[in-house]
């Protein structure tokens, strides 16, 4: 039941449609799975992808990629500890573990992923497989 909600949600966000008007991430449940937030774009020799992560120690994040498929991981630490749950009129900003997985437009060439953590952003970049590229053709005239 909860493959066939994802696979509905993803049809809507196909379409530019989101179904949650909130960014809910770190809450528990489904929301939980879309942190962290992930953007992907590509020239003509790799894709780029850009995992808001503020707060997460570098230390903790793995970063894999295998043909078309990116997972990004890790722990974000609690910024208070030992303060007692009844203890908190707020907490918006959650902690634990996540995983988040993406699926690339294009294979990619794991051997060259390069991972950068800066501000709060990790930042890959994902070389294009050799297939994936665009080729030129010569148009031979008879």
């Amino acid at each position: 039941m909860d493959a066939l909600r994802r696979e509905i949600d993803r049809a809507f966000e196909d379409f530019g449609l989101r179904t949650s008007p909130f960014r809910t991430a770190f809450l528990p449940g489904r929301a939980g799975r879309r942190y962290p937030l992930v953007n992907v774009y590509e020239d003509k020799d790799a894709l780029y992808a850009e995992a808001l992560t503020p707060g997460v120690n570098p230390e903790s994040l793995n970063v894999s990629v295998v043909r078309n498929t990116l997972t990004v991981s890790g722990e974000k630490q609690p910024t208070v500890n030992g303060v007692k749950a009844e203890a908190f009129h707020r907490n918006e900003r959650g902690a634990g573990q996540f995983k988040r997985t993406v699926e690339l437009p294009v294979e990619v060439d794991s051997s060259g992923v390069v991972a950068n953590y800066n501000d709060g952003i990790l930042r890959i970049t994902l070389p294009k497989a050799t297939e994936a590229k665009p080729q030129q053709i010569q148009v031979n005239v008879a």
